[in-house]
């Protein structure tokens, strides 16, 4: 048994409001310099759609993750010798053309323009050439389901759905979206450090957190194409690959991550779990359906004192165990199971988990009046999910590959804790109708005034349990913070710079 420990993240997407303020946060403190312009660590994507880059969840184009090689693991991109051949062509990355061309404006068109009968106009310029351009794409191009018959529609999970199923999706009383913010996953298996040829990409031994080493980066950018999420990126200005950081020193202070902390919706849950080293390729080699089952086995009981004494023995200290066992990510991950994690057959075992968004149910006309809000029943309202607008085979796509009775877990219990709270604050639901919906959603009413608690009323401390990291030296005792800071969270104190 090798217990470690793990930062690890829950995003409750049911709270998503889609304000994309986690994205200019990170923008802002991160990649608001000369070659990150196209990067967004942090990105909002709307589903159905095709996300960013461009349905990077379409592994026969990009290559990314982990399959199954019989009894092993391999790199969907290549093996050994592959990769020795391709290490000065990589076929496998995406283009500028799978992100967007990054643009800005002619600014001084609009304040020096002469007098005259027409408004003047500012121009989009790239930012790369220097030169007009059209804007044909974005970092959340499918926003709100813009153009969702020509963009949407290539949303690779949709193929799961039958004809039917795709045709209703753009029925006017069906249709729906959600949104989905993603970051780095920090994972447990992650592709894009067994794809790096120079070894510039590790996993901190005290969190668990991926970085990219800027002295050892030699830009072979194998990592982009071995990151099935797409979320690692090349500066071309200096010839490095760049990722997000978790803002690791903002960590180190006791602080969330600046698009945790900037979350308008509070969909964000910060916390340590304890996981079991030994076991992560046979988790990861488990069959699709059991991938979600073998994920969670792989977080350990932060309580189990036989676990405390192996992670002890690690080096783990009694403050990382504290923050363990207080969790939210550990509540939602584990104890409660509500938290999925996304696309689990990539296999890389990802600590970002979420917990998908409630479905609307069919819209019906009664006498007179649309109606959505109340189904006649309790049967009814716990039926709703196969008359949800998106398919459950939608979400099991994404959070279980492909098992749907995982979703359908999740979802029952959610709809328990709804029709619990409903029956104390609005009493429409009788109490025998309460406990019997707990009893579907295997749940009891301590465990949903839990969760009711942490997905709707919990406090920073609450939601970021954030342990001391046991750094002994910081950046300002060193550095002056304010010189430093444009570069910070890279592995280097000289600016980088190209070898050739």
């Amino acid at each position: 048994m090798d217990i470690r420990a793990q930062v690890s993240m829950v995003f409750h997407l049911d709270k998503c409001i889609g304000c994309h303020t986690c994205s200019i946060a990170c923008k802002n403190i991160w990649t608001d310099r000369k070659g990150t312009e196209y990067m967004w660590w942090n990105n909002v994507e709307t589903k159905p759609g095709t996300g960013y880059p461009t349905t990077w969840e379409d592994q026969s184009k990009y290559k990314g993750g982990w399959v199954k090689d019989g009894n092993k693991l391999k790199l969907r991109l290549q093996g050994r010798t592959e990769g020795l051949g391709n290490i000065f062509f990589n076929p496998n990355l995406p283009t500028i053309d799978d992100y967007y061309e990054p643009w800005t404006y002619q600014y001084d068109e609009l304040f020096n323009a002469p007098e005259g009968d027409d408004q003047p106009t500012a121009r989009p310029i790239s930012l790369i050439t220097g030169k007009p351009i059209d804007i044909e794409a974005g970092p959340n191009w499918d926003d709100d389901l813009g153009g969702s018959p020509v963009y949407a529609a290539n949303d690779v999970n949709l193929e799961q759905l039958s004809d039917e199923e795709r045709a209703q999706l753009n029925e006017v009383e069906r249709l729906v979206f959600f949104y989905l913010p993603r970051i780095c996953n920090h994972c447990l298996n992650p592709a894009c450090v067994g794809a790096c040829p120079s070894g510039a990409i590790y996993k901190r031994g005290e969190d668990g957190i991926v970085l990219i080493s800027q002295e050892k980066c030699r830009a072979w950018r194998m990592c982009v194409s071995g990151c099935p999420y797409k979320k690692t990126y090349y500066n071309w200005a200096t010839g490095k690959s760049e990722k997000c950081i978790l803002c690791y020193p903002r960590l180190e202070t006791g602080q969330a991550p600046a698009c945790f902390h900037s979350c308008v919706g509070r969909i964000r849950y910060l916390g340590l779990v304890l996981y079991d080293a030994d076991r992560i390729e046979e988790v990861a080699l488990a069959e699709d359906n059991d991938l979600v089952a073998a994920y969670r086995s792989m977080i350990q009981d932060p309580f189990d004192p036989l676990i405390i004494a192996a992670a002890k023995k690690n080096g783990i200290t009694d403050q990382q165990i504290f923050a363990a066992q207080n969790s939210p990510s550990y509540k939602f991950m584990k104890k409660w199971g509500l938290a999925l994690p996304i696309h689990p057959e990539f296999r890389t075992i990802p600590m970002l988990w979420y917990v998908p968004p409630m479905l609307p149910v069919l819209g019906k006309m009664k006498d007179g009046k649309y109606d959505s809000a109340t189904p006649e029943g309790l049967g009814e309202m716990l039926n709703s999910l196969e008359k949800a607008r998106i398919p459950v085979r939608y979400m099991a796509s994404i959070f279980s590959a492909g098992n749907e009775e995982v979703v359908r877990e999740v979802y029952r219990k959610q709809i328990a804790v709804r029709l619990f709270k409903r029956s104390q604050r609005v009493r429409d639901i009788s109490a025998a109708d309460a406990q019997e919906a707990m009893r579907i959603g295997r749940t009891t009413p301590e465990e949903c005034e839990a969760i009711f608690n942490l997905t709707s009323l919990p406090t920073m401390e609450e939601r970021f349990v954030i342990p001391e990291m046991g750094r002994e030296e910081a950046i300002e005792q060193s550095l002056d913070p304010y010189t430093h800071k444009p570069a910070a969270g890279f592995g280097y104190r000289t600016a980088p710079a190209r070898r050739w």
